[in-house]
């Protein structure tokens, strides 16, 4: 679950991680007093005013202004708030802001030099261990320091069993090329970041840029965090974080269903039971020249209302030239998926676009009786080779 930096930052702060004095307001006279309030707090005499969206590239889409006055405050709150902010993760279509930070500004005048680091914080799937990734280079893409300039990526396993220990908090200071105070407050930063993303259960923390201040303090400038929907269950709190104005609105209806929606951008929606059928299913659409629509699994004890509500997901998306329906009936029986089809096809009406049912297994037999006594034009398939070469055809 993705959540937003002023919520990212909510828990890195009570992990001990430094973050700016910040506060969330919907309106510009609440961002006034918000600058106010974080004056009184730091004697700040600038803020930084940052639109609040799922996704990063923000700040080059003019979605993150420096203020140096309450009347740039109320300016740029007022700019921002409302405004579809279009950046190289949100797509074309970008993605309407609701909310706005009201941060305190940290770059102020000192007499040694600021720095920006990345820091991320990740599970290695390979060695079964967690990962601290960072760079000297912080505050751009990390892919692009990965692909110009990799020998600047440092990366520091954790054995999870054990968690950080000091020395590898001092390894990343130092790889960092920090000194003095700003070294201590670094290694302070790295395990305390650590912890952060233990605590919650997240798949993924990055702070880019990790910023140090011209007198050596060092903060989570921004904050990019994921949670584990797996693991929410332990974390009511954080699971009331969820936003779903931000999430695609297919998925968000899929989830009242239970059932594991994913939109992708080709041409032909499929509905299968079993992640591992969706993904064979979705490599024979590509064979066949087809690109899927999206990954659709109904799981086992899927009915005829959860089979209804997922053809209707499907048929939302004007992309979609032609269905395929491909189940394999061990758990849930291919008549309950038939009966779902049906349904759909008598509720929904006039359905323009082909279907593809490859029914196999439980109750076969019951689900061919049900479409071929409903008298829709569905397309039957006995062998995925038979239902490859029919979306072929269709997407030809």
């Amino acid at each position: 679950m993705n959540i937003h930096e002023y919520q990212g930052k909510y828990i890195l702060k009570k992990s001990g991680v430094a973050t700016p004095e910040s506060v969330v307001v919907d309106s510009p006279d609440q961002a006034v007093d918000a600058a106010k309030q974080i004056e009184s707090k730091t004697g700040t005499s600038t803020w930084a005013v940052k639109a609040q969206i799922h996704a990063g590239g923000r700040g080059k889409g003019g979605g993150v202004k420096i203020a140096k006055s309450l009347e740039e405050v109320k300016k740029y709150t007022s700019e921002i708030l409302g405004m579809t902010l279009v950046t190289h993760q949100t797509g074309p279509e970008g993605k309407k802001v609701h909310r706005v930070l009201i941060e305190q500004g940290i770059y102020y005048p000192g007499e040694s030099e600021v720095g920006e680091y990345y820091m991320g914080v990740l599970l290695n799937r390979q060695t079964g261990r967690n990962i601290i990734m960072y760079s000297p280079e912080g505050g751009v893409d990390i892919e692009t320091v990965a692909e110009k300039a990799p020998h600047l990526i440092f990366k520091e396993e954790i054995d999870p069993a054990v968690g950080i220990q000091p020395f590898q908090a001092r390894k990343i200071a130092f790889n960092l090329g920090l000194s003095g105070m700003a070294f201590k407050e670094m290694v302070k930063f790295s395990s305390s970041l650590y912890k952060a993303y233990e605590g919650c259960d997240a798949s993924l923390f990055e702070i880019n840029p990790v910023f140090k201040t011209s007198d050596n303090k060092i903060f989570a400038a921004d904050a990019k965090v994921v949670l584990d929907d797996n693991a929410l269950g332990r974390h009511s709190e954080y699971a009331e974080m969820r936003d779903i104005t931000e999430e695609d609105p297919a998925e968000v209806e899929a989830g009242k269903y239970d059932l594991n929606f994913i939109k992708l951008d080709g041409d032909v929606g499929c509905m299968v039971n079993g992640a591992g059928l969706a993904m064979a299913t979705m490599d024979i659409i590509k064979l066949s020249g087809g690109d899927p629509a999206n990954f659709l699994d109904v799981g086992g004890a899927a009915n005829a209302e959860t089979v209804e509500a997922g053809f209707r997901i499907i048929l939302k998306d004007p992309n979609v030239n032609v269905i395929l329906i491909n189940i394999f009936g061990g758990i849930v029986r291919c008549d309950r998926v038939a009966q779902g089809v049906v349904e759909a096809y008598k509720s929904i009406g006039d359905i323009n676009v082909p279907v593809i049912a490859r029914l196999q297994g439980t109750n076969a037999g019951e689900a061919k009786e049900l479409i071929d006594k409903s008298g829709l034009k569905v397309y039957p398939a006995i062998s995925l080779e038979e239902a490859a070469s029919l979306v072929k055809e269709m997407v030809g």
